[in-house]
Formats: structure tokens, sequence, C-alpha cells
């Protein structure tokens, strides 16, 4: 691809001006705009790759550049730029087709990650010959409540997409409530195996007595009450994928019949002598931590090796709470569906709330709550009084540890840091010359030098040679 085209939209002159020096560091070709007005004008006039906009503007708002983008159906990937407080806008410029948001102050290491899925974006879109699309209108198939913008759950897709078209056995660990079942249903929606079965158990719910049966099935007579001969979830699943949920829960007679079934993929009904092949991919899970159980003599070692094979880790939701305004976004859409409501969001003073919240029951407890919340809101959208007792103790139990402070947003603050970590970047790159750093920084060397002061940034003088 040629030099990327970034137009950045930012009325702030001093921070335009850090965010053009950066993207220029970057490589990428610069254009800007000081207000939504004058962003729109360009983007009917000239063709940019990536669009970077503040949502608060003067005249027009980030809002009307991310839709003046869909309207003029323009290969640009839209990136807004928000407040902490605003995080539901950002969710809605999103809705409208942006690629990602970042939250204010910037930090230029999340930026850069941001904009590498960008440019990714628009290589795989300039390989297929396809015009730019909406994330939401990929062709890559996920399940609906696999959503997440995170590095951790970028991470998820990302092997999602390498291992789905193979049958390498997948293990799937996560604490309860992390969307393990999604992930597997994803991996098998997007395999060759896509047009055959995908057959859940769920080895921790049923009883070792009939967890067995339903396995692998049984003859007529095998035991008493077997008056018909039974097909297990392995032949159901022949040609598809098998998803062993909680595996770890598996008892150590059952754990040797399955090592078999890996090993050999054959096994016997119960009470059958006949050996039955089947072609499967076998996805498990558990919120266990199994090297643990083999310690305690609980698994087999040698079944974990052969479950072991992909290893994907689900993070909880406390730690991917950049998500958690996607997830509320779309559970709301669905819970408003189900039951004829029009919740139009969440106040802020509620978001930050559930953003802070730890989340023990992780997304599915954040789903229940969603569900609640619409049925029971009495407003157009979830406040601060439709949350439970237990999360609204949590965020005065914070508020009393983190005394009285507020979060705000100092723009001396943010703008020094911003102009830290550009100096910092400039001299590593040029291996602290600071000639060479001045001029990538379209700055005097003596400029540069009183900049290092002002922000302590000490060097060492028999590196640089000056």
């Amino acid at each position: 691809m040629d030099a990327v085209r970034v137009l950045v939209i930012e009325d702030d002159d001093q921070v335009r001006q850090l965010f053009n020096e950066f993207l220029e560091l970057q490589g990428f070709e610069v254009q800007w705009a000081s207000d939504g007005r004058e962003g729109i004008c360009l983007l009917r006039k000239h063709s940019f790759d990536i669009v970077l906009t503040d949502l608060k503007l003067p005249e027009l708002s980030g809002l009307d550049v991310i839709k003046e983008i869909r309207n003029l159906n323009a290969p640009s990937i839209g990136i807004v730029i928000t407040g902490y407080g605003a995080i539901d806008t950002a969710v809605q410029a999103m809705k409208l087709g942006a690629f990602d948001y970042i939250t204010k102050p910037v930090e230029l290491d999340r930026l850069k990650i941001i904009l590498k899925g960008a440019i990714n974006h628009l290589h795989s879109q300039t390989l297929s010959g396809a015009r730019h699309s909406f994330p939401q209108m990929k062709t890559r198939r996920r399940s609906a409540s696999l959503i997440g913008k995170s590095k951790s759950m970028k991470s998820v897709f990302k092997m999602i997409e390498k291992i789905a078209p193979t049958d390498s056995t997948v293990l799937i660990m996560g604490e309860s409530g992390t969307g393990k079942e999604l992930v597997a249903k994803s991996i098998h929606s997007n395999s060759d195996r896509k047009n055959q079965p995908f057959v859940p158990v769920n080895c921790g719910a049923i009883p070792e007595s009939l967890l067995e049966s339903e396995l692998f099935g049984h003859e007529k007579g095998a035991f008493t009450g077997a008056v018909k001969a039974r097909t297990g979830r392995f032949e159901k699943a022949h040609g598809g994928t098998i998803f062993l949920d909680e595996v770890g829960d598996m008892s150590p007679l059952l754990q040797t019949k399955l090592l078999r079934v890996l090993q050999e993929r054959e096994f016997e009904r119960i009470g059958g002598t006949k050996s039955i092949r089947v072609d499967i991919r076998i996805i498990a899970a558990t919120h266990r931590n199994l090297e643990e159980e083999i310690q305690k003599g609980n698994f087999r070692e040698d079944l974990y090796y052969r479950l072991n094979v992909i290893p994907i880790i689900i993070p909880p939701l406390r730690e991917r709470k950049s998500d958690i305004p996607l997830l509320i976004q779309h559970f709301l859409q669905r819970f408003n569906g189900a039951s004829s409501r029009k919740i139009k969001g969440i106040s802020n003073e509620a978001l930050k709330i559930l953003v802070e919240y730890h989340w023990p029951g992780n997304v599915r407890e954040l789903e229940n709550l969603i569900e609640r919340s619409v049925i029971l809101a009495d407003e157009s959208e979830i406040s601060k009084k439709d949350l439970p007792e237990k999360m609204l103790h949590h965020a005065r139990e914070g508020t009393t540890k983190k005394g009285s402070s507020k979060m705000e947003i100092d723009l001396n603050t943010t703008v020094s840091q911003f102009e830290r970590e550009l100096i910092m970047q400039a001299l590593n790159k040029t291996h602290w010359v600071k000639n060479r750093a001045a001029g990538l920084l379209h700055l005097k060397r003596t400029t540069l030098v009183e900049k290092m002061k002002r922000n302590n940034i000490y060097y060492n003088e028999a590196a640089s040679s000056t």
C-alpha cells in the first residue's frame, strides 16, 4: 500500500499539532481540520484512509463526521477520541460505523495498536478487492455475544481465525461466565465443518452415572432401564464438532475412556462390542486450573496434553473493562427487542459504576443485569437507581478508598505527557541524535533541548553524537 492518508479533526491547536507530529513520525501522510464542518468538507473533496476525529467539536460533532463517512460510502476508517464520561457516545459512534475509539488522555501505545488494526483492515480490503465495509458488516462469522475491542479479546479473535480451518484439538480456559462456549461455537462456525453438527456436552451438569451413556450411547439391555439402544453425543457429532464443557469435572474412569477417543477416534457403546469410528473435532473447556488438578491427582496428565494442543485463555470481564460499553449496547438491543421496551442507553453515572465493578460472574452477570434493568427501568435510559444494591455498595466503597478525588482531565498535564512521549519516540528512533530528532519533530535543536529539560528527559551524552 502507498503511504496511509490520515485526516485529523481536532479543535484544540496544541493537541492537533501533537497528533500531527506523532502521525508524521509514524510515516503517515497527515491533513487536518479544526472543526467538524471543515473536516466534512475535506472528506467530500479528498480520499482518506483513516479519519481520527474528536467527538466534541464546534459546528458539527464527531458523530456527524462518522455519519458522513457512511453516507458518502467513503473508503475511510473512522476512529473517535472521547473523554471517559462520554464512552456511551463513543459506543453510538461505533454503531454508526466507527472502527474503534480511544479515551482521553490519549495513550500513544494504545493509539498505535488501534492504527495498526485499522491498517490491517485496510490491507485486507485491498487484497480482497472489496470496498471498505464497517466492522459489523464483516463476513467473518462470530457468535452474537462474542464482542470486544480490547487487546485481549482481539488476541482471542485472531487465534480463532488461525485455528478454525484446522482440525486441531482446542482447550478453552477461563472463569465461569466468560463465554467459553461462544468461542467454541465461533471456531466451529468458521471451520470447514460449519455445516455439520455442533454438539455441546456440559460434563459438570450431568450426573456421573449418566454422563458415560450421554457421551458414548448404550445398547438395548445394557443396564436396567435401557429398553432401547441410544446414540451418544460422539456419534451425533460425526462430521462436526463436539464441545466438552467443564471437562475438568469428569471422573477418572471417563477420563480414561475419553483419552482413547482422542487417540483412536473410536469407542464402543455401553454394553456393545462393536467399535464405532467417528470423524470429529474435539473442543474442551474448563474453569479449573488443570495443572493444579493434575498435582492433586484429580486429572490425568496424558489427557491434559492430548486436550491442550491449542490453548485459548478467555480473560475475565474485570480485565477487559473497555469492552463493557460495547456489551451493554449489544444486550440493550437484544432485550429491547425481546421485551418490546425502548431503553435508549445508560447514564454516565451508571456506566461508571458498571465499568468499575469487579464482575465475579463475568459477561453472564452483565447480561443478566441488563435484562433485568431493561424490564424494570422506569425511564428511557438505565440510571444509577436501576442498579443492584451490591453494585452501589461496591461503588461507595471505592469512593471511600479513593477519597473525594474526581476523574478530571487536566489539559496541560495531558499535553505535557503527550509531548514527552513524542520526544522520547523521536530520540529513540534517532538513537538520541538530537539534531535528527529535532528534524523529525519539526523543531529547532535548541527548542528540543529546552523541551527535554522541561520534561525531565535525561540522556547519555556519550550516546549523543551532536
